[in-house]
């Protein structure tokens, strides 16, 4: 498997994998994370590519997922809200959003996680509390729930996880 920047000839591919993603959660028990919005919006995706923080894992060629990955001092502003809890380390942090994979090759998600975490050796990462999936795979590779955040998609709250 490899990682790249999402370039706007991959958007098709990228929204078909949203729309997998979306129908995955809703029947393994969390219809409401992305489900009644049917988020992401092609538009954030297309802002994310023009600010390269789009990417892509691919195998052999082919998209079988994609996230969102920034890095930077303060770079989520719903991370500065964080409640019911405190961060372990106020560094500049790599953060992750919008992980999807079109199901087709096990271990694309975590092949993903483990990417961004080698690019800054420092990630944050946030889930809505029914994607046991998302939670299972933060807990294998040694993130923390923190604390809570809210984000402006919905109101429901979101797991707060790290790594150091």
């Amino acid at each position: 498997m490899d990682i790249r920047h999402a370039v706007k000839e991959d958007i098709h591919e990228i929204m078909r994998i949203y729309e997998y993603a979306r129908h995955f959660m809703a029947e393994h028990g969390n219809p409401n994370q992305w489900g009644p919005t049917n988020w992401p919006p092609e538009e954030l995706i297309r802002r994310d590519m023009e600010t390269a923080n789009s990417y892509v894992c691919t195998e052999k060629d082919r998209i079988i997922g994609t996230f969102f990955y920034a890095m930077g001092k303060d770079i989520e502003p719903s991370y500065c809200g964080l409640e019911d809890g405190v961060w372990l380390d106020d560094a500049p942090y790599g953060v992750i959003h919008r992980l999807a994979c079109d199901g087709t090759v096990g271990g694309a998600g975590s092949f993903c996680v483990e990417w961004a975490y080698k690019q800054c050796g420092h990630l944050r990462v946030d889930t809505h509390g029914d994607n046991w999936i998302m939670q299972n795979l933060l807990k294998k590779f040694g993130f923390v729930h923190c604390g809570t955040v809210y984000v402006e998609e919905d109101d429901f709250p979101r797991l707060a996880y790290e790594k150091i």
